[in-house]
């Protein structure tokens, strides 16, 4: 790797360890050159479906744009970094893993509103009313309606799960 202090061409890695979660490797290097240090992180690259939109236009999925949706429904919200980033990689997630070379974009704002319900309720109205397009307080009205209707997060969580998991090959849990 190119050292961003004197340009040389080749640097040594001094320490590896993983970090976030084990998803990327962080690394100390060091230049012989020029004797600096600096970290780099790694983390796998992998093929992300394109995002096709309304218009039938397929874009590649930007993980920023996402990330600029988020915070424009979150500004003012007491939420923090962490939580804007676990949403972020729950969403990701669900776009890597759907399996399909592209994904509707309906499909991807519906996974944002779903995340946003549980995380802030009132960020959950800001990104739907530009998402659905409300046209007045009645759609408002009626979307905040729905979302009385519907359990919280809290309670979603504490319910059961309606299939037990299956034992292991032993029979004990």
């Amino acid at each position: 790797m190119l050292c961003p202090f004197c340009k040389a061409p080749d640097t040594r890695v001094v320490d590896s360890r993983l970090y976030d979660e084990a998803t990327q490797v962080r690394r100390r290097r060091e230049c012989p050159a020029c004797g600096n240090r600096f970290t780099t992180f790694e983390r796998a690259q992998l093929a992300m479906p394109y995002v096709l939109k309304r218009s039938g236009t397929p874009e590649p999925f930007e993980e920023d744009k996402l990330r600029r949706g988020l915070e424009r429904a979150l500004y003012k919200r007491p939420i923090t970094p962490e939580q804007i980033d676990r949403v972020i990689d729950q969403i990701t997630a669900r776009v890597r893993s759907h399996g399909e070379r592209e994904i509707p974009s309906r499909l991807l704002g519906e996974w944002v509103m779903e995340e946003l319900r549980d995380l802030d309720q009132v960020a959950f109205v800001r990104f739907a009313s530009i998402y659905r397009s409300f046209e007045d307080v009645e759609a408002f009205r009626e979307e905040i309606e729905r979302l009385k209707a519907l359990p919280s997060a809290e309670a979603r969580r504490s319910q059961l799960p309606l299939i037990e998991p299956a034992l292991p090959p032993s029979g004990k849990r």
